[in-house]
């Protein structure tokens, strides 16, 4: 069966409503795969809307398709965006412990950030994200120093860009690579040509 894998950076407001949304429209659980943002941001030789003059249109945007979903009001950490750096280290470590612990890592530290405002950069904030996902916060934050853990960042994030993904959020099935929340139902899609997800919705 293809599992579909679903690439994610916790400073981004997108991959946050991605996130959110994502096994109920694909229609079944996707891999969860920590990346780091500003590496590939680095290989592709793109850059981040956020720092551009169309800053306000794309936090009201971001905004708006929030509550489209049904989704929380959006609040915005300070700074945004901010250095993910150590948040994405331990969500590598995180995701080396299981596919779940990655998971419930990436979405309480996604959530910390676009719901209650959390700068991720602070290693507080990093470590009530293990604590909501039920993880050894202390461990995780001591991860982020690991030689291996930092390797395993780059490497997948390197991997991705191979894969095609050129920004978060970015949902690969087979060779198809979806960028954006909004397509979310493209993949879905794909995934019900290949007879993956007969529960999709959109």
């Amino acid at each position: 069966m293809t599992v579909p894998r679903l690439f994610l950076d916790s400073g981004s407001p997108y991959a946050y409503l991605a996130a959110e949304r994502a096994e109920q429209v694909l229609g079944v659980a996707p891999a969860w795969e920590p990346v780091l943002l500003g590496g590939i941001f680095r290989a592709t030789g793109r850059s981040s809307w956020s720092q551009t003059g169309g800053r306000a249109d794309g936090i009201a945007e971001v905004e708006r398709r929030a509550a489209a979903y049904g989704l929380p009001p959006v609040v915005w950490p300070q700074p945004w965006p901010g250095d993910m750096l150590a948040a994405m280290r331990a969500a590598t470590a995180a995701a080396a412990i299981g596919p779940e612990a990655g998971r419930a890592f990436l979405l309480a530290a996604l959530r910390l950030s676009f719901r209650d405002g959390r700068d991720l950069s602070e290693p507080a904030a990093i470590a009530d994200a293990a604590r909501a996902a039920g993880l050894d916060a202390e461990a995780l934050l001591a991860a982020t120093g690991d030689p291996a853990v930092k390797a395993a960042l780059r490497e997948r994030t390197e991997a991705a860009v191979a894969l095609g993904v050129h920004g978060v959020p970015t949902v690969v099935v087979g060779t198809q690579a979806f960028w954006g929340d909004d397509r979310l139902p493209d993949a879905a899609a794909a995934l019900r040509a290949a007879g993956a997800a007969p529960g999709a919705v959109g």
